[in-house]
């Protein structure tokens, strides 16, 4: 359980600049890493030594792989999350003076790819239970500027898509799903990343799918987005030296390829066990007074285990945890509507905002052995007060 020293194959919070000393951290990686082993070491061997490093043949059957593995017609593997979201707007044709709805309770990334294709960011609040967007607070802001919704499958598990798509289909309005923390979620047995016109992932390595450094991927049925994606990851040229729009440098590597290949061939047991560890912690902590837990989601893959603790008293459990040597993280603390370059101060989004001051994230990782949740859910409760004897604090 102890983290090599240099924090090699662990990730910390990001808003630490140095490996604190901590007996859990957030999230490991190394366990998973360890697991893959003499198979890792071959598929990143075999690119080496083949000289071919950019859009070769493992990003081409990364591509093909993916697009079966969550039944579309189309993949497109690009540099980010960030890009594989702005590449994916810009595909389908939004620019200046289009308004795009999305959730203010997410990564920046979110509303940063939007300004990033030249539209404007435009936020509904979210459900209080769920913290994915409120369908109904995205009819409200709808205009006849509004050209796109864009939800967040947050911490993995699935938004509201389909109500989504039955409000903005009959209007001509795009769904572009952000399926940044939700490889391998599902809505009805169908895979996130299906169901709107665009889908948008992130291969960060702490992702239910992650490689070992940066990479994204653009899903979509429309042979036409497809290759309007082909187009603007490649200096908007489908053939070299022919640019026929102005596009960017977005392309998803070799290495990473190879390394996603080989765990997308993994990814739905740890998904399996992701949701068997967040059952358990649910087991612990649901019933406490002063924590709401996550609701229990079929098609989750709880890319974070994230509860609300209430009543002003979440830095003094996160205390309480950093002192226990056993490391959390807000996610997230600042709601986008009130960031500088996203400001919408005259936006009333109370659940997001109140969001804000309650999450935190819980150490979760698809290896974790099941008594570190225990371990974890017993500080916690011993912070609220609690007996951690039974389920829920009870004895």
């Amino acid at each position: 359980m102890r983290p090599s020293p240099t924090g090699a194959g662990t990730v910390w919070p990001l808003s630490q600049t140095s490996p604190p000393t901590l007996r859990i951290p957030l999230v490991d990686l190394q366990p998973e890493l360890d697991a893959l082993g003499d198979e890792l070491v071959t598929v990143v061997s075999a690119v080496l030594r083949s000289g071919r490093y950019i859009l070769g043949p493992n990003v081409q059957a990364f591509e093909e792989e993916a697009a079966a593995y969550i039944g579309c017609a189309h993949a497109v593997g690009v540099n980010s999350g960030t890009d594989a979201l702005a590449i994916a707007l810009r595909a389908l044709g939004l620019g200046s003076g289009d308004e795009v709805i999305t959730t203010p309770f997410s990564f920046v990334a979110t509303a940063e790819a939007i300004v990033m294709a030249g539209a404007r960011p435009i936020f509904a609040d979210i459900d209080a239970v769920t913290l994915n967007i409120d369908p109904a607070s995205v009819e409200a802001r709808l205009s006849p500027r509004t050209r796109a919704i864009i939800p967040v499958h947050l911490f993995g598990t699935p938004a509201p898509v389909e109500e989504l798509m039955a409000l903005a289909q009959p209007r001509g309005i795009a769904v572009i799903e952000d399926a940044a923390q939700a490889f391998g979620a599902e809505v009805g047995g169908r895979k996130v990343g299906g169901f709107g016109q665009a889908g948008a992932f992130s291969f960060f390595p702490s992702k239910p799918l992650g490689g070992c450094g940066d990479g994204g991927m653009v899903t979509t049925n429309d042979a036409d987005v497809a290759a309007a994606v082909r187009r603007l990851r490649a200096h908007g040229a489908a053939r070299k030296h022919h640019s026929e729009v102005v596009g960017c440098n977005s392309r998803l590597d070799e290495l990473q390829a190879a390394v996603l290949r080989l765990k997308l061939h993994h990814v739905d047991e740890s998904a399996r066990r992701r949701r068997a560890l967040a059952a358990r912690y649910n087991g612990r902590l649901e019933g406490t007074p002063g924590i709401v837990v996550p609701r229990p989601a079929p098609g989750a893959v709880f890319h974070l285990y994230t509860v609300r603790v209430l009543n002003g008293r979440r830095d003094g459990v996160a205390a309480a945890l950093q002192a226990g040597g056993i490391a959390s993280a807000v996610h997230y603390p600042v709601p986008i509507h009130r960031l500088g370059p996203y400001g919408d101060r005259g936006a009333t989004l109370p659940e997001a905002e109140r969001a804000s001051t309650e999450v935190l994230s819980l150490p979760l990782w698809a290896a974790m052995p099941p008594q570190v949740v225990d371990e974890v859910a017993s500080v916690v409760l011993k912070a609220l007060g609690r007996s951690a004897g039974l389920p829920g604090g009870r004895r």
